[in-house]
C-alpha cells in the first residue's frame, strides 16, 4: 500500500498522518501536483526558496509549531 511506503520522505509521511491528499495540498499552497509529489516520495530532493516558503506556510495553517527542520534536511 502506498502510504507504507518505507521511501516517503518526513513530508510524505506527516501529510498521510494527517489524512491531506497531496493534490488538496497542492491547490492550497500554490505549488504543482508534480512538486508536491517530488517532495513526498524524494527524500533527497531539495525545495527552491519560493517552494519551501509556500509548502511551510500551508503547513502552518494545520499546525503552527512546525519548523523547516521537522521535513527537511536543510
Amino acid at each position: 500500500m502506498w502510504w507504507k511506503n518505507s521511501k516517503r520522505s518526513k513530508f510524505g509521511r506527516w501529510l498521510d498522518k494527517q489524512g491531506i491528499q497531496q493534490m488538496d495540498f497542492a491547490k492550497h499552497s500554490k505549488v504543482s501536483r508534480a512538486t508536491i509529489s517530488k517532495l513526498c516520495n524524494d527524500s533527497e530532493y531539495s525545495p527552491g526558496t519560493t517552494v519551501l516558503k509556500k509548502v511551510m506556510k500551508t503547513i502552518r495553517t494545520i499546525d503552527n509549531s512546525k519548523k523547516i527542520n521537522d521535513f527537511f534536511d536543510i
